[in-house]
């Protein structure tokens, strides 16, 4: 893991988590220039490196400021990016009340150097909007949490997902952020990267018997397939649920929906490191969809009374 390679400032952050194997790199590179993003490249060489031109980065045209040397080692690559927190209400009238968006790429983030933790291999972006008219963040803030592996396992707290050496997990944090309503809801927007000819499709398996997430029987995955092949090149994976608490039990479970997955026909909103690496060209020479994340229970009550959401 390295923390801003080749830049001596963390008044931004971009974190670069390498899994290394005896003849092929996997490459993460977290950041929070913009709206907060992970890409992600697989290359065919056990000495592919990350390059970053920090002027052109820091610049309004980013394009082209990150690559991997060399770059005929790359044989995939993809983005997840967080775009957007809404808000909104569901009023006895069955009509939902939309707020003001909280928008990602306005927000402010605490530099990721003071979490880093080599040793766990974790790491924290935690932001709060540049503007906050409604002071809802007052004593909030919106955070997500990274972990790389070194190993395959399961992870400790729930829902105590699968992993492997080359996986990573991201995990979204709302803590103590006031709701603007009594019966407010969140939606996380996420939106991904891919090439052309590669497909995304949101599958979802069911299983009655879990042990290790007990009635929480949906794990959803966003694969990412190559046209002419079936095997998945990347896939985005998570159980049916979040929680209300930090160190969540069965009870503080809070119901997570999926609202299908779309191409998007938007631009991207400006994330350094996806312009960075892609180019120009995302949005016509590769395809962007976008997923929204809802969370809320029957009656979205367990966040009104903990404050807290973690996915």
């Amino acid at each position: 893991m390295q923390y801003n390679p080749g830049w001596n400032n963390s008044s931004v952050n971009l974190l670069h988590v390498r899994a290394v194997g005896p003849g092929d790199t996997l490459h993460y590179v977290w950041s929070s220039i913009g709206a907060p993003a992970v890409l992600l490249v697989a290359t065919a060489s056990g000495t592919s490196a990350l390059r970053v031109n920090w002027t052109r980065l820091l610049s309004p045209a980013p394009a082209g400021a990150i690559w991997i040397d060399p770059p005929s080692s790359v044989v995939y690559s993809t983005a997840v990016v967080f775009t957007k927190v809404f808000e909104y209400s569901e009023a006895k009238s069955e009509e939902e009340l939309f707020y003001p968006t909280y928008d990602l790429a306005d927000f402010s983030w605490d530099s990721v150097n003071h979490t880093l933790n080599h040793t766990a291999l974790t790491a924290e972006f935690m932001g709060i909007p540049a503007t906050d008219p409604s002071g809802s963040f007052s004593n909030g803030s919106v955070a997500f949490r990274v972990t790389a592996y070194e190993a395959s396992g399961r992870d400790g707290p729930l829902p105590s997902l699968l992993h492997t050496a080359n996986s990573s997990k991201v995990e979204f944090v709302l803590a103590g952020v006031a709701p603007r309503s009594n019966s407010s809801r969140f939606v996380l927007e996420v939106a991904t990267v891919e090439e052309t000819g590669v497909t995304q499709k949101l599958r979802s398996t069911r299983s009655i018997d879990d042990e290790y997430t007990p009635t929480i029987f949906e794990t959803l995955s966003l694969v990412a397939e190559s046209q002419n092949g079936s095997s998945a090149l990347g896939f985005l994976q998570w159980k049916a649920t979040a929680y209300g608490s930090r160190t969540p039990r069965r009870e503080d479970g809070i119901q997570c929906r999926s609202q299908g997955l779309q191409e998007a026909n938007w631009t991207l909103p400006v994330s350094s490191i996806v312009r960075a690496y892609f180019g120009e060209g995302v949005g016509s020479t590769y395809t962007i969809s976008t997923i929204n994340i809802s969370f809320g229970g029957e009656d979205g009550k367990v966040y009104q009374e903990k404050r807290y959401l973690s996915w």
